[in-house]
């Protein structure tokens, strides 16, 4: 299973980049990785693998990519301007069909512009979307999505999103009949924008589709529900709140234990419980965002994401690609589609979408 690398996106540079890659490697004997970027950047970065990490420097192959997309640069910019860059290789590796996901740390507005334009979309999406899991009680998790990509989103969008979240966890996770739901300021119908209220008109009249109707941010984390649905400027805003939130939390706990003796010593006997809440609570389990609805495997890593980090985001592009989610994408939505359309000529109405 090949994997195309972006090492050059993500804040940390590309020693965790080429690191975090090596790490997914050693941890999936089936791995074998193309790195873009600068060949001897690159070179010196896989030569200098700690000891732990330096077999997999032999399933890791440099593809001299030397241009840069920064992250401050416009999609618009790097779709005229960055067809040297790592990113843009990448895309077009994967593309191509010769490897079968990318990975990226870097500029989402660029990925996202750059990969449509390598790939297309699939099912009749015209908008694709970025989703991640988040925890939820009782150890399970929650995708969110969109995350950004979208930052408004109409109903029509709302409703291509609630679709394809519940086709991602239907096979990626192995869920029968994942539970959907829209984010809202209320339970109440009369609430919410009239994009969210449309959306939610529609999506109850989907046949197949198990939609709950609205949540609460609160719900989210509950449990509840497998797919959470909203626009971007929303998701974005959530995920990085609930990160954040986390990390205080942790901070939070840590602090109360070392505050004085008697704490320190209940802290002792408390640290496998302590250690196990840490990792359960840290963001960088759930890096790894896809972009749904591309025609292809992409997964942004979180810019500030460490070499464990972008581990964690390589192995979730393994993920979908044992599950060909494109393909189920395509499939599943251009058929729905394609009855939608069939029912409103059938009634004489006009097509919503």
């Amino acid at each position: 299973m090949r994997i195309a690398i972006d090492a050059m996106g993500g804040d940390l540079g590309p020693r965790a980049t080429v690191r975090g890659a090596a790490g997914a490697a050693l941890q999936d004997s089936r791995l074998t990785l193309q790195l873009f970027g600068p060949r001897a950047c690159l070179e010196r970065e896989i030569a200098s693998l700690p000891r732990r990490l330096a077999a997999a420097g032999s399933r890791m192959e440099v593809v001299d990519a030397p241009g840069e997309i920064a992250p401050g640069v416009r999609p618009s910019d790097a779709l005229r301007h960055g067809g040297d860059s790592s990113m843009a290789l990448m895309l077009d590796c994967l593309a191509s069909g010769r490897a079968c996901a990318g990975v990226s740390g870097g500029n989402t507005g660029a990925l996202m512009a750059l990969g449509r334009r390598a790939m297309g979309t699939v099912g009749g999406i015209p908008r694709p979307a970025i989703s991640t899991a988040i925890p939820t009680r009782e150890q399970g998790r929650c995708y969110l999505l969109d995350l950004g990509a979208n930052i408004e989103a109409s109903s029509d969008r709302l409703v291509d999103f609630a679709r394809m979240g519940e086709v991602m966890a239907r096979h990626v996770d192995g869920l029968s009949r994942p539970r959907i739901a829209l984010l809202n300021v209320g339970a109440e119908g009369i609430k919410g924008t009239a994009s969210v209220r449309q959306a939610d008109a529609r999506l109850r009249e989907l046949p197949g589709l198990n939609y709950c109707g609205y949540v609460e941010g609160d719900g989210i984390f509950a449990g509840s529900v497998d797919v959470v649905v909203c626009d971007g400027f929303v998701g974005n805003a959530v995920l990085k709140a609930s990160e954040g939130l986390a990390r205080m939390l942790v901070a939070r706990v840590q602090a109360t234990f070392e505050a004085h003796w008697g704490s320190r010593l209940v802290g002792l006997l408390a640290r496998p419980a302590l250690r196990r809440l840490r990792g359960e609570l840290d963001p960088v389990r759930y890096n790894g965002a896809s972009l749904l609805g591309l025609a292809g495997i992409v997964v942004k890593s979180h810019g500030g994401s460490d070499a464990d980090g972008f581990r964690y985001a390589v192995l979730r592009a393994v993920q979908e690609v044992e599950h060909d989610l494109p393909r189920q994408l395509a499939r599943e939505l251009g058929e729905a589609r394609m009855d939608s359309i069939s029912r409103v000529g059938a009634t004489g109405g006009d097509d919503r979408q």
